[in-house]
């Protein structure tokens, strides 16, 4: 898991005559949070998008708006995989609960159900992806259901500070495209 301190954002201009610009976010080896604060990032970053031309500066922007938008996305997919990997783990317990032999209606698609008897409540299958399904006993199935939510958190949570990072990135690029269209605009007196 990455923290704060060791991610860096860098701007760099590709080649001019395609003015593309690439933002891209790499872990720093061996540099401290003394070393580097938030301010002299920003400031940093401020500085090279200061060099880019308004042409370049809307890249930039549009860029990681589409950037934001899609991390955003993949935010709301972890969360839903981690409810519904929640709900999951309860009805696991919920079952394991249940005596042999128990009448009950079970799921074949979200609407449809047919009756069945519960045979062994301590022998499960786990859907592990793409069709296929492994028979593990209930602690086994517990157990990976909490490895794959836990899973999910971490990746949750760094996805949300990468993606805090590239809005950062974003707003910056605004206010500098601005400033220079500002600066461009003739002045009414």
């Amino acid at each position: 898991m990455l923290n704060c301190s060791e991610i860096d954002i860098s701007l760099r201009v590709l080649s001019e005559s395609r003015k593309g610009i690439e933002i891209r976010v790499e872990k720093r080896e061996g540099e401290s949070e003394m070393e580097k604060g938030p301010t002299t990032m920003s400031m940093s970053v401020r500085g090279e998008m200061e060099k880019l031309s308004v042409e370049q500066l809307k890249a930039v922007k549009e860029q990681t708006d589409l950037e934001v938008n899609l991390l955003n996305d993949s935010l709301n997919n972890i969360r839903t995989a981690t409810t519904r990997l929640e709900l999951t783990s309860s009805a696991l317990h919920d079952l394991s609960l249940r005596p042999s032999g128990k009448k009950m209606l079970v799921p074949l698609t979200a609407s449809l159900y047919v009756p069945g008897t519960l045979q062994d409540p301590d022998q499960v299958l786990v859907d592990v992806g793409t069709g296929y399904f492994i028979e593990k006993n209930m602690p086994q199935a517990k157990d990976y259901c909490d490895r794959k939510i836990s899973l999910l958190k971490s990746n949750f949570e760094q996805l949300v500070e990468i993606s805090s990072k590239k809005k950062s990135i974003s707003d910056e690029a605004g206010l500098v495209l601005q400033a220079k269209l500002k600066q461009m605009a003739p002045t009414s007196q």
